[in-house]
């Protein structure tokens, strides 16, 4: 057999490996501990589509942190995720309660309404969560013919808004959606991030909060692809193998997304990445406090920093460091850390923002 050592390529490097932005945490690359899993899984045969070891060993890892009934499926993304998620949870004719903000309705490109066949009632939320008294507003009509039947309630942690919700306020949310006959979806695309803040395991605001069927992201913390669904309470999921497959997130060598997700939660690789990253957004958000002409929006809980500044300095300044604007005609501007953003990426981000507002 083949030196691996040995292995060259025709690819070439076409960017700068030490370039960073605060962008989208999505642009960090792959975790090396995870490449090195990726490596660990590669090499002779294993059965496919999931009939695989490192797929059958994932059940043990989740369980461990979600509990002794929780099944996992992994998929290749995060829209794939939600969608095969809530397409699981509800009817033809169901609808889910999300916030306006959540990425189910605002960066998903309708993906769950064209894809799932479901409709979405989205609700204003501050600082984007939701609360029992919010869900109120389109929970209702459960017997209407004329209206989507409200089927599920689908949170986001940490929200779309870098905000954290409690145990206790899960748990309130679970307790209403349940006591009218709904399921509650979490949207955890950046769930690492929230158990990081709270200092809790992940079954304290999941499992042991009520939440029914978790999508669980990984992307977003050093993996390279995939994410997974795990249902949480038995029965309230239905089809998932078969609904996986229609949505086009069944990958043949499952192997490689399963042995990230090991890599991820088998230790502590997914708790140090969230913590970091949360760090480094503490600091961007302390850093900007006292410059004047700029205004961080919302509490500052998890990766992201939502800030308020002059559009022309923004401009500029996204042309020395990449982010997006959240919402240009305000000035508002998101930006993110990641696992790899380092305090030195900070600082020269803050030196280079003092610099523009200065000019």
């Amino acid at each position: 057999m083949a030196d691996p050592h040995a292995v060259t390529t025709e690819a070439h490097r076409r960017h700068d490996p030490e370039a960073r932005g605060f962008a989208s945490d999505n642009y960090a690359g792959a975790h090396p501990e995870i490449l090195a899993a990726l490596a660990l899984a590669n090499g002779g045969h294993q059965s496919s589509y999931g009939a695989d070891d490192y797929t059958a060993h994932l059940q043990d890892i989740f369980r461990a942190h979600f509990g002794p009934t929780a099944e996992t499926y992994p998929v290749f993304n995060g829209t794939g995720a939600n969608v095969v998620a809530l397409q699981a949870l509800t009817d033809r004719w169901g609808a889910v309660v999300a916030a306006t903000s959540s990425h189910i309705h605002t960066d998903e490109g309708g993906a769950p309404e064209r894809v799932g066949g479901l409709k979405l009632l989205p609700v204003p939320a501050p600082e984007g969560k939701l609360t029992p008294e919010l869900i109120a507003r389109e929970a209702w009509g459960f017997d209407d013919e004329h209206r989507a039947t409200p089927q599920v309630v689908s949170i986001t942690q940490s929200t779309e808004l870098g905000t954290v919700y409690t145990p206790e306020e899960i748990r309130a949310i679970s307790d209403f959606a349940h006591e009218r006959g709904m399921t509650v979806h979490l949207d955890g695309s950046r769930i690492a991030n929230a158990a990081a803040t709270l200092g809790l395991p992940l079954r304290a605001f999941t499992a042991d909060a009520g939440v029914d069927v978790l999508s669980f992201g990984g992307t977003k913390n050093g993996m390279l692809f995939g994410e997974a669904v795990v249902v949480l309470t038995p029965g309230a999921a239905r089809a998932m193998l078969n609904i996986r497959k229609l949505s086009m997130q069944l990958a043949s060598k499952m192997r490689f997304v399963s042995v990230q997700l090991e890599a991820l939660l088998a230790g502590d690789l997914w708790l140090r990445g969230a913590a970091h990253a949360n760090a480094m957004a503490r600091r961007l958000a302390e850093g900007v406090r006292d410059v004047p002409g700029v205004e961080v929006l919302h509490p500052v809980q998890a990766n992201a920093v939502f800030a308020r500044l002059p559009h022309d300095a923004a401009e500029r300044l996204r042309k020395r460091h990449r982010f997006y604007f959240w919402d240009e005609a305000a000035g508002d501007v998101r930006w993110m850390c990641a696992f790899d953003t380092t305090e030195e990426d900070v600082d020269a981000f803050l030196a280079a923002l003092r610099e523009e507002l200065a000019r």
